[in-house]
Parts: C-alpha cells; structure tokens; sequence
C-alpha cells in the first residue's frame, strides 16, 4: 500500500533539489502545462510530471470560500511514482508540498536577484506562504528586518510576532513599505496591483507568486516596464501570468523585450543588471512538486536505513 509520507525537508533542502533538478538538464519550457478544471467550490489543478527516476502528479484544489470557513484555500494530494515501471511509492500531502516547494522556488530565483546584503523584506500576505517565504529567503539573504502588509494590521499580528521569534525586526506596515526594500514578495490571492511600481527602489528585487491567471496580477504595469523580468518558463509565463500578461495586451511591454526563465538564472547565462529592479514570477510548475517530493521520498528513505545510534 502507497503510505502517506511526511514533509519536512528543511527549506534549504528543497532549494537544493529544484536546484539540482535544473542542473541535471531539466528544461522548463517543456514542462507539460498544468489543467484547470472548474468546480462548484472552485477549481482542480492537475499537475503531472516526469524525468529519468520518477514520475508524479499533482491535484491540487482551489477552494476560494475555505479560510471564511476556518479551512485551508489550497488542498489535494501528490502521487510520487517509480519512472521505470509507474509503481506507486509515496503519496504526499498536497497543500505542505505546495508550502513548500514554491518558497523553494522564489528563493533560488532571488539567490542570483536580490542584493547580496539584502536585510530589509516587505511580504505582502499572512498565509502559509508567507511564512514559508519568510523560511525560505532568511537561508539565502541576511534578513534582520521583516514589514508584514495586510488587509488588517491584526492579521499581520502572528506571523510578526513569528518574526521577532526569529530575532528580526518586525511590523505591520503599508504598501507604501516598499520604498524602503531590499526584497517584496507578493503572496496573496489579489486581483489587481497591491503597490505602486514607481516606489520600489532600483536595489530592490520583486517576486509575485499569488496568481495563476492571466487576468489577475499582483503587480502594475510601472513596476513591470522598469524592471529586468523573470520567470519559471517562458511559455507558461506568457500565457497564464496576468503580472505580464496584462502588461503585454496594454503594449506597454513587447513580447520580443528580454524574459529569462529560472534554468537560465541557476546556469548563470541570465544578464542581471544592479541598476533596476528585478522582477521574478512564479505561478508553480509540476517540475518543481515532483523535484521536491522526490527529495522528500529519498530523505525519508534514507532515514529509515540508517540504524538508530547505540
């Protein structure tokens, strides 16, 4: 019987294996797309994945009314699969996969973005991918001071006091915060801009990972048109990513102007320029689930091997 398999790979751990999974010649551009399928409650994604070791998929469910209802907007399974014969070895938690994996993504993107000395982080969002991002980015950037913006100072309450645990300087604050940035990551489930582009300063770097729709963005046009931008995969990008869709269909950028995907980023082969900001978008590849539940299935693996100290 296919067991349910814990997921607690530190976040450093899961960069590693999205890292890893680039170098050993994953190509994003040829990921097969996600499916939508719209339901009462919401909508069903499945994501299905595969290289030379494993194959596997994803379903995950997006469920809008859920946190009025105390429950969480993102849920579904993972199905981790031997790539030889399609054997069923692990099924995962599919919501903690996500929390996961997708911190892991914006962090090794913002491993080559964000400014060395980067301290000063504005998260816009209180969720679980928040604190996932917190996690994330303190293993890869010198974090010391966190703004958190919400609809609600009260909501931001948790996750900055989370943040003073960690010895960061942390508080509730505006949009307007983002002046003052080295690092904003937007994870919301916002329609349309939550700041004003022009604000962010040019050593700033910008991710968005809150929609997967291209008519629904995080970030305005300003803030597109003055950055050097980044994605996961180019195709994708261009199709689902309102954050530049919307830019796109206003002709205020070209389809043709410089768009480097995360492979090209890993490599070193992507221009990153210090004068402007960086601007990376994600909106979640199944590459990423299964480079990440594989690792996860191997660390597990592992530990089970290993003979308990005397």
């Amino acid at each position: 019987m296919t067991r349910l398999l814990p997921v607690d790979l530190a976040p450093a751990q899961a960069v590693a294996a999205l890292e890893r999974s680039l170098l050993d010649g994953v190509d994003p551009e040829r990921c097969p797309p996600r499916s939508h399928v719209p339901v009462p409650a919401g909508e069903l994604l499945l994501m299905p994945a595969a290289d030379s070791r494993y194959a596997g998929v994803k379903i995950a469910g997006v469920a809008p009314a859920n946190p009025g209802r105390g429950l969480p907007r993102i849920t579904g399974g993972y199905l981790l699969l031997d790539g030889s014969t399609l054997q069923p070895l692990a099924y995962f938690d599919g919501a903690a996969l996500t929390a996961l994996r997708t911190p892991a993504v914006t962090a090794l993107a913002m491993r080559r973005l964000a400014a060395p000395d980067a301290g000063h982080l504005v998260l816009f969002g209180a969720g679980p991918q928040a604190y996932g991002h917190l996690d994330a980015l303190r293993t890869i950037r010198p974090l010391t001071r966190l703004t958190v913006v919400t609809r609600s100072a009260e909501s931001a309450g948790p996750l900055v006091g989370y943040a003073r645990t960690l010895g960061l300087a942390a508080e509730a604050g505006t949009p307007e915060a983002v002046a003052a940035a080295d690092l904003v990551v937007c994870c919301t489930s916002a329609r349309g801009p939550l700041f004003a582009g022009g604000l962010v300063p040019a050593r700033a770097a910008v991710a968005a990972i809150g929609s997967h729709r291209p008519d629904a963005r995080e970030v305005d046009t300003a803030l597109v048109v003055r950055s050097a931008r980044y994605v996961e995969a180019r195709a994708v990008a261009l199709r689902a990513a309102g954050d530049l869709v919307i830019p796109l269909g206003e002709g205020a950028i070209a389809a043709g102007e410089p768009l480097a995907n995360l492979s090209e980023l890993v490599r070193g082969t992507a221009v990153v320029p210090q004068g402007r900001p960086r601007f990376f978008k994600s909106i979640g590849m199944a590459w990423q689930d299964l480079a990440v539940a594989a690792a996860q299935y191997e660390a597990v693996r592992a530990r089970e091997t290993v003979p308990p100290s005397p």
